[in-house]
């Protein structure tokens, strides 16, 4: 019996998208329906909200902000 799924292209960076099936994939494939090609991925309607926020964490544990430069006088 065939089941349907709604979904929701997303469109991103081809980096962006590496992040995305990577936390699919360590979340037992949840949120990907399909990877369409380097930029699109098709999720599932449901978990979106929950991707986008794996993703925002991703996101802060890799961004450092640069600091400034000590003057060394």
């Amino acid at each position: 019996m065939v089941k349907a799924v709604r979904g929701v292209l997303v469109e991103c960076e081809p980096a962006i998208k590496s992040i995305l099936v990577h936390i699919d994939s360590t979340h037992h494939h949840e949120f990907i329906i399909d990877d369409l090609d380097e930029t699109h991925l098709f999720v599932k309607e449901t978990m979106l909200q929950v991707l986008k926020q794996k993703l925002e964490e991703r996101l802060k544990e890799t961004y450092r902000p640069e600091e400034p430069l000590e003057d060394s006088e």
